[in-house]
């Protein structure tokens, strides 16, 4: 049984599945300026701004996975609601939407079938429900 890299929903990334080679978070973080005459304005902290992941992998199906694996990403993506991030180490990372899902076939057999599926993720985190 292969161990689960992380779960985004009922998706699960694995060898087996689409293993993602890039893990990218960004976290930004909101201040506001409060003018003051003759002087600097002085920087006031409104909290915790955009969270975001970007993954990005390969899946090659004639080893391991399958050519539907990006499929099945948009699949969650289009049931409209934060899904639930797990990570391989049963840490939650709370809810996250999916922003943008991205393939790009390359290498081909004659037939058509891709040997190389490179794909890309976007999300942001929901928030506190």
């Amino acid at each position: 049984m292969p161990k689960i890299m992380m779960k985004l929903g009922r998706y699960a990334f694995s060898l087996n599945t689409a293993a993602y080679q890039e893990l990218q978070h960004s976290a930004a973080y909101r201040w506001t300026a409060q003018e003051r005459h003759g002087q600097h304005a002085a920087l006031q902290y409104l909290g915790p701004g955009e969270d975001s992941l970007s993954l990005s992998g390969a899946i090659y199906p004639h080893l391991a996975g399958a050519a539907d694996q990006v499929e099945k990403m948009r699949t969650e993506a289009a049931l409209g609601e934060p899904l639930l991030l797990v990570d391989g180490l049963g840490r939650i990372h709370g809810k996250w939407v999916i922003l943008n899902a991205t393939e790009t076939q390359r290498v081909f057999f004659a037939d058509g079938v891709p040997r190389k599926i490179e794909f890309s993720l976007k999300l942001r985190y929901f928030g506190e429900a």
